[in-house]
């Protein structure tokens, strides 16, 4: 067995993690990835009891447009996942990998010490993962 480089979590993330109000409706939803040019927004917790939520192009496309409802009467909330999926910075970027695949994710929020630091995506990792990662993966 060869010895390589462990990437971490924190090495693939990126640390702009764009936040929005969970009662913005969907079309400033829209409107704010587009500016931002991301396919996916952090809602932000409404205390320190709460979790984050997560809302994507995906969502929208099938929970909105796809049924024909309104993007300025429907509210960010009403069909954002929460709470999301996240992982720790300093996790091995091949274990956050098989986590995001058991439960058929395509991006995490990335905490470290309990506080939002980045978001990764299942993408970048496996890309990170195969360009530094051990050759012989049996």
């Amino acid at each position: 067995m060869s010895a390589h480089k462990i990437t971490r979590v924190r090495d693939v993330m990126n640390s702009a993690v764009h936040v929005i109000d969970g009662l913005a409706t969907i079309r400033q939803a829209i409107d704010f990835m587009r500016e931002q040019k991301v396919n996916s927004l952090i809602i932000d917790k409404r205390g320190d009891d709460d979790e984050y939520g997560m809302v994507t192009v995906q969502d929208i496309a099938g929970k909105v447009i796809g049924p024909n409802h309104s993007v300025d009467r429907m509210n960010v909330y009403e069909i954002m996942s929460k709470p999301v999926l996240h992982v720790d910075a300093t996790m091995n970027v091949r274990y956050a990998i098989r986590l995001l695949t058991r439960f058929k994710l395509s991006r995490a929020l990335v905490v470290e010490e309990g506080k939002m630091t980045g978001i990764v995506t299942l993408r970048d990792m496996a890309v990170r993962y195969i360009d530094v990662g051990p050759k012989d993966t049996k």
